[in-house]
């Protein structure tokens, strides 16, 4: 029996599992998707600072892959990706019931690994220490089970502390600031930001109304000063009489806190690409390399490697819009409301890199010669280098639209050419990726956010304690899940 051709997509979350079910719904006959994944459930990381938090939402943050398929040549594996070739990868584990021992062949494959979570959120790390408590030592293994004891511990952790540090001032550590002053208002929660502005590449009105909040919540605020990474590694770590934890900034001054917690940015996971090709991996930042097309690129090409025609840069197009099968039970005011979850938290790029510089947009004209031998794989989401794209679900999202439909393209001309035919036409062109505006809405609180879109900023009120989780189950296949169906 021939096997079928298959495209990999490596990584399940945002921007994979949407390419998955985009290829899933296109693929001709004969071929087959295999979303690989190290979580038995999609992780819907958006909400896990809060889940992290407040106790007894825990269980929405994981949806069953189950759904992700309607036919059954596509598969869904649960294992870690342990090495990664042109054409082959390596997994941690062999899957007999499917006939695949632990090496899968694929014919394309697009690559949506992301990047590690700041560690307070990373449930692959360890969870922050309970004060006056030992830390579990069970393994993690990605299961729900243990994502959501997890979160539990975290909870713990929150709760047994008297006062809090929060490092940075993105989105992920403004959420975790209000979020705690809010369910715990008698713990002293301190923010701390190496800049003088919160949020410096969107909007300073943004930064004026999340300072409003936090004064209404009493958080302290600690702007201008940078945390100095060295005292956060000392051992043992310094201490004041109260037991609580001392850190200081690089001026020198000193913050005491029961709990420290860095949301200082997060680093791609490259490591699969720089073992199969270094020369995919951008030096700077280390996140992949991709062509216009969301190919993977090589950062150093010469003549003598496949070459893409040279073409001009499309005139930069709004993200479209996005429908879902009808039995999805996702409609348009939904959608817009999952695309808002996946905006919900950025990560605080003020240690890697600077977040003010603006991208001037491609020119209509613009010429652009790129090389790769890499015709048949693709980088979306956080792993990949896109253009100044912002590091967000919905980012991932579109990228997984615009990688599936090109392999879906060059799926078609490699049946055509495989049945004698030659003809080409315009549609066989390959799509170019740009990034739409930087948007964002950030929870201050659990009721109160500020958001920004299409240079619009605005607030509102309208908060809810599990922040929408129903809606990102409906976008999975679950519509109308009830809280006791979000717990399988």
């Amino acid at each position: 029996m021939q096997l079928p051709k298959t495209v990999a997509v490596l990584g399940g979350s945002y921007g994979g599992y949407h390419a998955a079910q985009i290829l899933a719904e296109g693929l001709p006959e004969g071929w087959r998707v295999v979303l690989i994944d190290r979580n038995s459930h999609v992780n819907h990381v958006y909400v896990l600072s809060r889940y992290g938090v407040l106790p007894g939402h825990e269980h929405k943050a994981f949806i069953p892959y189950t759904r992700a398929f309607h036919s059954v040549e596509h598969l869904n594996l649960h294992a870690s990706i342990t090495s990664l070739s042109t054409h082959s990868l390596t997994l941690s584990k062999s899957f007999p019931e499917h006939g695949l021992t632990d090496v899968l062949h694929f014919d394309y494959a697009i690559y949506a690994l992301g990047s590690h979570l700041p560690s307070p959120i990373n449930l692959w790390g360890a969870p922050p220490p309970i004060k006056g408590a030992s830390a579990p030592e069970a393994p993690y293994g990605g299961t729900k089970v243990e994502s959501m004891a997890w979160l539990q511990h975290h909870q713990q952790a929150v709760g047994a502390a008297d006062s809090v540090l929060v490092v940075g001032g993105g989105a992920l550590g403004i959420q975790y600031a209000t979020d705690i002053a809010a369910v715990h208002p008698g713990k002293r929660v301190t923010l701390l930001h190496s800049r003088h502005r919160l949020l410096p590449r969107f909007d300073p009105s943004m930064h004026s109304e999340i300072l409003e909040a936090m004064d209404e919540l009493r958080v302290n605020v600690i702007l201008g000063e940078r945390l100095d990474l060295d005292s956060t590694r000392e051992e043992p770590p310094k201490r004041n009489q109260a037991g609580q934890r001392i850190v200081r900034t690089v001026t020198g001054r000193e913050v005491a806190a029961d709990l420290l917690l860095l949301c200082t940015g997060q680093q791609a996971n490259t490591e699969l690409l720089e073992s199969m090709d270094s020369r995919t991996v951008v030096r700077q930042n280390g996140m992949a390399k991709v062509l216009r097309t969301l190919q993977l690129g090589i950062e150093s090409a010469s003549a003598a490697e496949t070459p893409l025609r040279s073409s001009a840069l499309p005139t930069p197009a709004p993200e479209p819009a996005y429908a879902y099968a009808e039995d999805d039970g996702v409609d348009s005011a939904q959608l817009d409301i999952m695309l808002a979850q996946m905006n919900l938290l950025a990560p605080d790029s003020d240690y890697f890199a600077s977040s003010d510089e603006t991208l001037a947009p491609s020119s209509e004209t613009e010429k652009v010669e790129e090389y790769t031998p890499y015709l048949h794989l693709f980088a979306i989401g956080d792993a990949a280098d896109s253009f100044g794209a912002i590091n967000a679900g919905h980012t991932a999202y579109y990228q997984g639209e615009v990688a599936a439909r090109n392999i879906l393209k060059l799926v078609g001309l490699q049946e055509r050419e495989e049945s004698g035919a030659r003809d080409t036409s315009e549609d066989d062109e390959l799509e170019h990726y740009e990034p739409g505006p930087p948007g964002i809405k950030v929870t201050l609180g659990l009721r109160k956010s500020v958001f920004q879109s299409q240079g619009v900023v605005g607030t509102k009120n309208d908060g809810v304690e599990d922040l929408q989780a129903g809606y990102m189950w409906a976008s999975h296949g679950f519509p109308d899940a009830s809280d006791d169906d979000m717990r399988i």
